[in-house]
Parts: C-alpha cells; sequence; structure tokens
C-alpha cells in the first residue's frame, strides 16, 4: 500500500463528536462505562479496546495542546493554567481507572484469544503499567510533570544583547560561527553568563525533582529512580550494563576520532590553540553557512528536499503547514529545544522548534520532520497503544532522515562548495555528538544511584564525567565556572530523565541506514518506511530487523560504523 498524508481525524463512535476535555466530571462517566461494562466474547474486547483506545486519544490530544501552546508562549499565565489544571486536577483522577482498566484486560478469559503476535507488546506494556501503578504516586506525579515544565519557564526568558539588540540564547549562538574571533569570545562568554544568572534556580529545581523521583521508585519498590525509570521506559531489550558498554565504546572508538577532526579544525583555522568558541567557525573570509531566512522559507525548502527524497515525505509537511501545525522560529518567550509531539486524534502532528537560520536548524527540521512521518504512517493503527512506539526506533526514523536527505541540500544551499561544507559539518556532528550522549547518560545513572548528594557532589561529580568525554584538543582553561553548570541546559535532565542513550542507539541505527542508502536508495527507503509502519507492535530488535539492521552497540560494532562515517568525511575533502 502507498502511504498518503491525506490523514483524516479519527471518527468517533464512543464520545460524542463534539466531546472536549474540560473537567473531570465530564470524563468520568466513560471511564464508568467501559469499568462497569460486561465482556462475554473475544468480540465484545475487542470493541472494548476500539472504545478504550478512543477515549484515550482524546485526552491524550487534549494534553498535548494544553503542552503545546504552553511552550509556544511560556509568559501566558492563561495557557500555563490550562496545562496544569489538567496535569493537577484531571490526570490524577484518569489514573486510578486506568490502573483498574488495565487489570479489567488482563484478567479477561478472553484476552488470551486476543491474536498473540499482534497484542503481545501490547499487554506487555499493560502488564508493566500495573506492575508500576502506586496510589501514592499520583500526586508526587502531577507535581512532578507541572514542575519539569518551569526549565522551559526559567529558559525561555533567557536574552542576551549582541552589537546593541537582544537575542534569545538560540539566536545568539549564530555568532559562534562568525569569522571575527573576538565576537565569538564576547558571545560565547555572554551566553554562557547569562545562563549562570539563573543556575541556583535550576540547581533547586532539578533537586526537587530528584527527591521525588526517589520517592516514586521507593514506593514502588524499586531501589533507585533509574531501575523504576528503566522499566517506566518500556527498556525491555537493553540493561544498564549495555549502557556502560556503550559509555566504554564511546571513550575507546570515538573519541580519537573526535580528537582527530578537533585537530584538523585548529589548522584549518589556522590557530595555535582551539577554544570552545572556535569549533563552530570558518576561517576568515569564509562566511557562516545560512541555508535560510524565515520560518517560512524553512519550511518551503525542506519540503521541495523531501520531495526529491519521497513526494509522500514533502506531502507530511504540506499537510501540517496547511493545518497551522508549525511553530519554527525562535523569538523571547518561547520554551527551548524542538520536538514533534503526534496528535492521536488529528493524525498530523506538531512540530515545534527555535530557528534562527542555521544549519543546525536544517539539521532539527528534517530530523523533527522524520519524527512527523513516523507519526502519519502509524495513525491507521486499530489502537492508540499500537502508536506507541519505543523511543530508539523514534530517533532512527528522525536521525536517518538528516542523514538520507543531505543529498538533496542543494535546495538550501546555492554552490558546491557550501553544499560539500555543509555535509561535512553534519557528519562530523554524527561523530561528535557521541561523547555528550556518552556524558549526560553517564551522568543520569551516577545522579540517581546516589540520590541524596549534595549539589556540589553534583557538580563535581559533572565535571569528571564530561573532563572523560571531552576532547583534549580544545582548551578550556579560564572557563572551569561555565563548565560545571553546563548540565543545565539539557532539556532532558529536566523534563524526560533518562531519555538520551536513544540517541546514541539511534544514531547507530540511522548511520546503518545511510549505508544502505548509499548501496541502493530505493530499497532503504522501503525499509525505513516498513519498520516505521509497524508503529509500536513489534518489539525494538524486530523493528530495528524489519528495517534491515541490527540491534547492537557493542564496541566492535560501533567502532565499524565510525570508521564509515569518518571515511565519508575524508571522501567530501578530497578535491
Amino acid at each position: 500500500m502507498t502511504p498518503s498524508a491525506d490523514i483524516k481525524k479519527l471518527p468517533r463512535h464512543f464520545l460524542p463528536a463534539d466531546f472536549i476535555v474540560k473537567d473531570w466530571e465530564g470524563l468520568e462517566p466513560y471511564f464508568t462505562n467501559l469499568l462497569d461494562r460486561k465482556i462475554d466474547s473475544v468480540k465484545d474486547l475487542e470493541q472494548w479496546l476500539k472504545d478504550s483506545s478512543e477515549l484515550e486519544s482524546a485526552i491524550s490530544e487534549d494534553a498535548c495542546w494544553r503542552q503545546i501552546k504552553m511552550t509556544c508562549d511560556t509568559e501566558n499565565k492563561e495557557l500555563e493554567n490550562a496545562f496544569n489544571f489538567f496535569m493537577m486536577e484531571i490526570q490524577p483522577k484518569i489514573q486510578p481507572y486506568a490502573d483498574k482498566l488495565n487489570r479489567k484486560l488482563v484478567e479477561s478469559p478472553y484476552t488470551k484469544e486476543l491474536d498473540e503476535k499482534k497484542y503481545f507488546t501490547y499487554l506487555r506494556n499493560v502488564r508493566k503499567s500495573i506492575d508500576l501503578f502506586r496510589e501514592a504516586n499520583i500526586p508526587l506525579q502531577a507535581e512532578m510533570s507541572v514542575e519539569a515544565q518551569h526549565f522551559g519557564m526559567i529558559s525561555g526568558k533567557m536574552t542576551v544583547t549582541v552589537n546593541g539588540q537582544e537575542y534569545t540564547l538560540q539566536q545568539a549562538a549564530k555568532f559562534l560561527e562568525d569569522p571575527d574571533r573576538k565576537l565569538r569570545e564576547e558571545v560565547y562568554r555572554k551566553i554562557n553568563e547569562r545562563r549562570l544568572q539563573d543556575k541556583d534556580k535550576l540547581n533547586q529545581l532539578f533537586s526537587s525533582l530528584l527527591q521525588k523521583r526517589k520517592q516514586i521508585a521507593l514506593n514502588a519498590d524499586y531501589p533507585n529512580y533509574r531501575d523504576y525509570r528503566f522499566r517506566e521506559l518500556g527498556r525491555f531489550d537493553y540493561s544498564k550494563e549495555d549502557c556502560y558498554q556503550f559509555h566504554e565504546a564511546v571513550k575507546l572508538h570515538v573519541m580519537p576520532l573526535v580528537n582527530q577532526l578537533y585537530e584538523e579544525k585548529k589548522k584549518k583555522l589556522g590557530l595555535d590553540t582551539l577554544r570552545p568558541w572556535d569549533i563552530e567557525a570558518e576561517p576568515a573570509g569564509i562566511e557562516p553557512l545560512r541555508p535560510f531566512k524565515t520560518g517560512e522559507e524553512l519550511i518551503e525548502k525542506t519540503i521541495e528536499c523531501f520531495n526529491e527524497l519521497k513526494p509522500f515525505f514533502g506531502d507530511c509537511l504540506k499537510k501540517m503547514r496547511s493545518i497551522g501545525h508549525l511553530d519554527l522560529e525562535s523569538r523571547k518567550g518561547k520554551a527551548p529545544g524542538g520536538y514533534n509531539c503526534p496528535l492521536a486524534e488529528t493524525g498530523a502532528p506538531f512540530i515545534f522548534m527555535n530557528a534562527a537560520g542555521q544549519l543546525d536548524d536544517v539539521t532539527t527540521m528534517v530530523h523533527e520532520g522524520g519524527h512527523a512521518i513516523q507519526s502519519f504512517l502509524t495513525h491507521d493503527e486499530e489502537l492508540n497503544g499500537f502508536k506507541e512506539y519505543p523511543t530508539e526506533i523514534a530517533e532512527v526514523a528522525s536521525m536517518s532522515m538528516e542523514l538520507f536527505s543531505m543529498d538533496h541540500w542543494k535546495v538550501f544551499f546555492d554552490n558546491e562548495e557550501e553544499l560539500t561544507r555543509a555535509k561535512e559539518q553534519q557528519l562530523e556532528r554524527v561523530i561528535t555528538i557521541f561523547p555528550w550522549i556518552a556524558t549526560i547518560d553517564k551522568f543520569q545513572h551516577w545522579i540517581y544511584e546516589h540520590p541524596d548528594h549534595t549539589v556540589d557532589e553534583r557538580l563535581n561529580k559533572w565535571i569528571e564525567i564530561l573532563r572523560e568525554f571531552t576532547s583534549s584538543v580544545i582548551d578550556f582553561s579560564g572557563l572551569e565556572e561555565y563548565r560545571r553548570y553546563g548540565w543545565q541546559r539539557q532539556l532532558h535532565l529536566y523534563e524526560v530523565p533518562f531519555y538520551y542513550i536513544e540517541y546514541g542507539i539511534a544514531q547507530l541505527g540511522a548511520i546503518g541506514m545511510w549505508q544502505q542508502y548509499k548501496k541502493d536508495p530505493e530499497n532503504a527507503i522501503s525499509n525505513y518506511i516498513k519498520a516505521l509502519d509497524l508503529g509500536g507492535t513489534r518489539t525494538l530488535p524486530e523493528l530495528f530487523q524489519a528495517a534491515g539492521l541490527k540491534f547492537d552497540f557493542s564496541p566492535n560494532y560501533i567502532s565499524g560504523l565510525m570508521r564509515f562515517v569518518k571515511q565519508e568525511i575524508d571522501n567530501l575533502k578530497k578535491p
């Protein structure tokens, strides 16, 4: 079947077509109906599952819109209150019902008659939710959901003044590519000084979240939040020991390549010492890459790029644009970062990002575009739970698109020399991102194994881990205070704990997809669509297999992929 972006909002059969989530009183009768309903056959059970899914989809989409609107404008109190109302007043009342419905499902004699292959991962997730549910955690989880959003509110207010003009930190980052080294240093210091102004606020916020997370794990009979969170995230197919192996593989097989790349950068810039504000720069006389000027131009060019890869990909973005599901440009009061938010009923997701006219923004746009394509492909799944694919395969969807799309980046760059530079920078980042992934992941393991640490112990441990994965080629002397608080810029630590190793696993998958693409583009795109189309109906190793990939992050496998990427970089540099 040829995929189509012409998706329609899911029709309702259980809920009234005009039903809107306003309060718990309006929602409760539907939960009561599901809980009290008699199930006398497997056909009854399947209808009950569809009705449960419809209710879940409507609630999920409502919650998503509350979060989207709030992140688009963190200074609007009304939007913040709408989000907080859902998290504090509605979600806590849903959770006990959701647990009872889960138990009703697994205890039904007809559940064993369901198609085992079709329902295996779904039922596994249901059982996991039952295992983790504790009444005592409901208020803690509600408070945590609200509190985690404070990170975006604090960060959204951060601005610096450069050459007499105010910029968000995302916008100011473009000056780090400027040929004027003095300006680069000035902006680097301004950005970091601005972050330091809120270091205590961000430390207090993190400490508060940490203690709530610790208590949630203890309430659920887990020794620490890391073990609880691995279970909650559905990490059935790899363990903490695999993560440790990944960290070591990065040190052994990635750091030498990172050092090599930075030595080449230092030589290219003609510098005796490479400082952190030099990493994104080009030699004097070479203008930074400026692939677009406005958000509209970014989406227009990305659609053209996606069309060349496969018209369906471009159609997905066109559909999102036509219904206003894009907010791309950076501005004051907008939360930092970027995301693709699936919308369970509508089907066409929402892309949020902070574009400032850089190559990084192109990468973010095609990355979130990859996520969006997966949202489109899974929209027709029978149950909402079938769409809940593992985050690792979701990141393969996005990171593969970064690499697939490179051959069509000519829409962003007028001449061959700029296009080559853009590809070179992208591939260098494919390698240099691994040390940061390993740093953030290793830091999280330590944090949650030692939840009662002091703020000083946290900062000291961060520096210790950071040094393990920092290139010896870059000179950070005199910048120790900035470094101590570098972790505070990572949104995931605050909002989605332990979500970061996924980027490492997925980057390996994306490199594998790109190897396929270089040999046979049509077959690679076909494998990509086939894997994403399965949603969450298969295990993670099975999804990787469907994409023609190995689910492997052993040192040898990582080493081979890194050599491949480095060879591709060297090929670009050949005259």
